[in-house]
């Protein structure tokens, strides 16, 4: 089998403290709450990406993206490997709607103190560096 690399970026969005966390089905980290956020593809910016995954996931737009950090993730039960992007992206309003409801339950504001578990191994490697994002 053909074992690769993939790139994958997450999206910070942030309100009123809270973060906004999807709760993922399907095969790859089902039943764990993530960041909006997908692969980059071929030719694409990490920042066209970012409000290109938002907007098509949650419905929202977001702008004024900020590379943050990243992650390197192995996910053995799945055999993947990514390298996580984090970026943070402005909040500009509306409320999520669920755009892709076979690959995500449901879209939540999560209270950043207090969040949901259990959460994407990205997400939970990425808090694990003790970068907690803030409220701008």
């Amino acid at each position: 089998m053909n074992q690769v690399v993939r790139v994958g970026v997450a999206v910070i969005v942030m309100h009123d403290n809270k973060i906004l966390l999807g709760e993922r089905i399907g095969a790859h980290g089902a039943n764990t709450w993530a960041t909006p956020g997908g692969h980059l593809e071929f030719g694409e910016t990490v920042e066209q990406c970012a409000v290109r995954e938002v907007a098509e996931e949650t419905g929202l737009t977001v702008t004024n993206i900020r590379k943050l950090d990243f992650t390197n993730d192995i996910f053995s039960a799945e055999n993947k490997h990514y390298i996580t992007l984090y970026v943070r992206a402005k909040y500009e309003g509306g409320e999520p709607v669920n755009k892709e409801p076979n690959k995500c339950l449901q879209w939540r504001w999560c209270d950043i103190n207090n969040l949901p578990s259990p959460l994407f191994t990205s997400l939970k490697n990425y808090l694990t560096q003790g970068v907690l994002p803030t409220q701008d």
